[in-house]
């Protein structure tokens, strides 16, 4: 799923969003995994919003398909779940994804400590936030208090991408216990 977040995020970006805040809710007791995307995007008519599940309507003009969120939307629907897209014109888009979080279809969530890297050091302006919770766990990430501790040194600086993936690795396993591998 981490290749479907850094889709949505990317699609954001796209959109104009100076700001997109991610999080992820894994409710054990409540059987629920949550994937939520918001931005500060263009947004969406209500006509094109209707459409967006539409495998051959895309607002790109690079190619004449989109399959981000038809692709989500089956996965979740084969998993109990579902999929909401809201957006209003000039004040962005919120997808949010629900999976049935015990069940067997259920895709791993995947390496997103590469997937955050990848949208932090790919996108070093964005205001990112992300925001993972599981139970009564919780880490948050904001990439601009990391830039304001690294002041003039950039992202892509081998010693903080070492730093960057380190804390990230570990503070994603300490929702677990500790016990949780880098695909999820």
């Amino acid at each position: 799923m981490s290749l479907h977040i850094l889709d949505l995020v990317q699609n954001s970006v796209e959109a104009g969003a100076g700001r997109v805040e991610l999080g992820v809710a894994e409710d054990l007791k409540q059987d629920t995994l949550t994937i939520r995307v918001t931005d500060d995007g263009r947004g969406m008519s209500e006509e094109t919003r209707r459409k967006v599940l539409d495998p051959f309507v895309t607002t790109r003009t690079t190619r004449r398909v989109g399959l981000g969120l038809p692709l989500i939307d089956m996965s979740t629907q084969r998993c109990g779940g579902y999929l909401i897209v809201q957006s209003q014109p000039g004040k962005g888009t919120v997808v949010e994804a629900v999976y049935r979080h015990s069940h067997l279809d259920r895709p791993p969530l995947g390496n997103m400590v590469e997937t955050l890297k990848t949208i932090m050091v790919g996108n070093p302006k964005l205001d990112f936030c992300y925001e993972h919770r599981v139970n009564g766990n919780h880490f948050i990430i904001r990439l601009s208090d990391i830039r304001e501790a690294l002041g003039n040194v950039p992202l892509t600086h081998p010693d903080v991408l070492v730093w960057l993936h380190d804390y990230l690795t570990t503070n994603l396993a300490n929702l677990y216990g500790g016990a949780q591998d880098e695909n999820g």
